[in-house]
């Protein structure tokens, strides 16, 4: 997961200040587009569009034939661009996203609920690793981003909790910059150069199922005690001053698809194949979510102080919120974040 570039980020958010600068609709919005992506992660997103719960709830509270377009994106940089541009209301994204445009918003950009905490893991085929401190000057570790994915951030609290305060940014030189697939391909190579890889499902599942030696050194559960909130749906606090029945909306088809999926976890399979695209069978997706943690789908927002500290303590984010409901909107102060 990334987080998006700081140059576009400085261009989307003086335009974005200046839209946001307008007088609120008076009325609820009728259409809008809310993004997705592709991974197991977002399985709550595809539930609520394939059963069109938001839409459901909308039209019980008396917004009438809500239509949603639901925008597929492969990262959140450009998912996050779209909605400073006005061409998207609701992002489903990592949570460090949502905080770095919070902040640089200064509180514009605020969260709905969170969908997902579901456990990341350090993967590495390295028999020799058993540990970070096993980590030598040529092991090197993929990363969607160095220094600022969730992945990478996640590497330098480990660090920082094993080797002391000062010691964050000790694992930073191991790292290299590839995309989840790629670092898969990567690590089921041999001969591959980088033998680790930090991964979100079923990226991680796959390798330990599949790649000689594979094994986990850390996993994210291990550093963010309780679990880190991923997918974070957010939006601007202009849309939702002026659409509080769709916010209250999704937040009420956020809690429905997370308990469907608990109840009826074969059928969210089909649907989350259906959506993805995902060729796994079945079978494997259902093993995969019969794994430790791999159905902590909530809307609680867990581990996001923890995550913004170490942020603002790296100079990623400007200004240190003093609570979670500094960047989660009025509405979801009953989610019992953290």
């Amino acid at each position: 997961m990334k987080l998006f570039s700081r140059i576009g980020l400085g261009v989307a958010v003086c335009a974005a200040m200046t839209a946001f600068g307008g007088a609120a609709a008076a009325q609820e919005a009728h259409e809008i587009t809310i993004t997705k992506q592709p991974s197991i992660l977002y399985l709550p997103a595809l539930v609520m569009e394939k059963q069109g719960l938001i839409e459901k709830a909308a039209a019980k509270d008396g917004v009438k034939d809500l239509k949603i377009n639901w925008r597929s994106f492969s990262g959140g940089g450009a998912a996050t661009d779209a909605l400073l541009s006005g061409n998207v209301q609701i992002v489903n994204s990592g949570l460090g996203n949502m905080l770095l445009l919070w902040d640089r918003t200064k509180g514009k950009v605020k969260g709905i609920a969170t969908n997902s905490a579901l456990p990341e893991d350090l993967v590495t085929r390295n028999p020799k690793i058993k540990t970070l401190k096993d980590y030598g000057p040529k092991d090197k570790i993929a990363v969607p981003t160095v220094r600022v994915s969730t992945q990478a951030l996640l590497l330098q609290m480990a660090a920082e909790k094993l080797f002391g305060p000062d010691q964050w940014s000790r694992l930073d030189a191991n790292t290299v910059q590839m995309g989840h697939p790629d670092a898969a391909a990567m690590l089921a190579n041999p001969e591959g150069e980088v033998g680790s890889h930090f991964g979100a499902p079923p990226y991680s599942y796959r390798e330990l199922k599949s790649v000689p030696n594979a094994h986990i050194v850390i996993r994210s559960t291990d550093i963010v005690e309780g679990g880190l909130s991923q997918s974070t749906l957010f939006t601007t606090t202009q849309f939702a001053d002026a659409n509080p029945k769709i916010i209250q909306a999704v937040l009420t088809a956020s809690q429905q698809a997370i308990d469907y999926i608990k109840a009826h976890t074969r059928e969210s399979v089909d649907i989350y194949r259906e959506l993805s695209g995902d060729k796994s069978s079945p079978e494997e997706l259902m093993d995969l979510l019969a794994q430790p943690g791999m159905m902590d789908y909530t809307t609680q927002p867990l581990g996001s102080m923890k995550f913004a500290e170490h942020m603002h303590k790296v100079g990623i984010l400007k200004t240190m919120p003093a609570k979670w409901t500094d960047y989660f909107l009025p509405e979801s102060a009953s989610l019992n974040g953290h």
